[in-house]
Parts: structure tokens; sequence; C-alpha cells
């Protein structure tokens, strides 16, 4: 599917989504909890969230000064402000294609990925992204569902993404293969849970 209808395909299932996105995803509350931590922001530093959603990592930045958020669907974001007021954050919250971020180089201390590579259209494009906004020394955070890196899929787990696929996201992405188009580092990575089918990782520019 060309990259701009997929964008388009996600703008439309997210934003139908966004009244049970909570739901669904609060069941990760822990593993979100463990990435950041290890990504450790300072209240000082410049944050990104990519793929944002709702803005469940939200309750656990609120000593963060300094966060933006992004979304491709505007009735992810609309919740994430509700939830940014309740918590007293002043998050700058925009909607935008995490594979095309419309930031300066080296805008950002550090960029938090969660649920998101297996999400867009061009994971690749995103990591890229990230890596040109990154500041050098910046840090990045990966949680998500990949395919361990050297494994084929075998044929349930390649039947069973078509349906992923199309309700939400692909399950048969690898990690290593997306990092290697950047000059990222992976300098921890960790299983989350289903015998290693989530994932941590923490990367460094």
């Amino acid at each position: 599917m060309p990259r701009d209808w997929a964008n388009r395909f996600n703008r439309w299932r997210y934003d139908l989504y966004a009244p049970l996105y909570d739901r669904l995803a609060q069941g990760f509350a822990a593993h979100r909890r463990r990435s950041l931590g290890l990504l450790n922001p300072q209240p000082d530093e410049r944050l990104l969230l990519v793929c944002a959603g709702t803005g469940l990592d939200l309750d656990f930045l609120v000593r963060c000064r300094r966060v933006t958020a992004i979304d491709i669907a505007p009735a992810m974001l609309s919740t994430l402000r509700q939830r940014a007021a309740r918590l007293g954050l002043d998050v700058d919250a925009r909607e935008m294609d995490a594979q095309r971020l419309d930031f300066p180089d080296a805008s950002f201390d550090a960029v938090v990925l969660h649920l998101a590579l297996a999400v867009v259209p061009d994971p690749r494009a995103c990591l890229l992204e990230v890596e040109r906004v990154l500041k050098p020394g910046g840090r990045a955070t990966v949680f998500d569902k990949f395919l361990p890196d050297g494994a084929r899929a075998p044929l349930w787990r390649r039947a069973g993404n078509l349906l992923a696929r199309a309700v939400a996201t692909d399950v048969n992405r690898k990690l290593g293969d997306i990092v290697a188009v950047t000059k990222l580092q992976r300098i921890h990575d960790e299983e989350a849970g289903f015998g290693g089918f989530f994932r941590i990782a923490l990367l460094r520019k």
C-alpha cells in the first residue's frame, strides 16, 4: 500500500479506536514505565513522543517540562490534550506524520517510540527521522512487538499478521533491520513479555 494511503488508513482507524484505546493499551503500563525508566528523561530535556496516541506515557512524565507529542490521528491527540491538562502538563501536541517530522535537525534530547515502529507504514523512514531530530548523544527508547533478529516468521505468525495488519499493527518486523539503516547504537535490549514477542530497547545517537 502506498505510504500516503497507509497514512490515511492509519488516521481513520486510530480516530475510530480513540474512545477505546485507553482500555486496550493500559495493560502495558508497567512496560511503559520500564522503558521510560531506561530513557530517564530529565526535567529540562526536550522530549518527543512519537505516535503518542492518547498520551498514556504522560502519566510517567510529570517531571518533564518540555514535552512535544505527535500523532497522525486527531481524535487521539484530543484525548492526549485532555490527559495533559488533568496532569498539569504543558504539552505541545501536533498532528504529524512520524515518517516526515516537521522539526529541525538536533531538536530533541530524547525520543519515545512506544507501539510506534510496528504501526507506521515505513518504520525505517520513521527511525531515520528520529535519528535526524535527536541531538548528538541523544537517546530513544522503543517498546513494541518484533520478530527476533535473524528469525523467519512461522506460518501461523505470517497468517496471523494478515489480520493484525488490517486491524492495527505488523507483528513481523525486526528491530535489527530497522535500526541498521541508521547510525543509532542499540545500547540495551530486553524481553518485555509474551516470550520475547514484545521488546524494550534503548538507542543512542
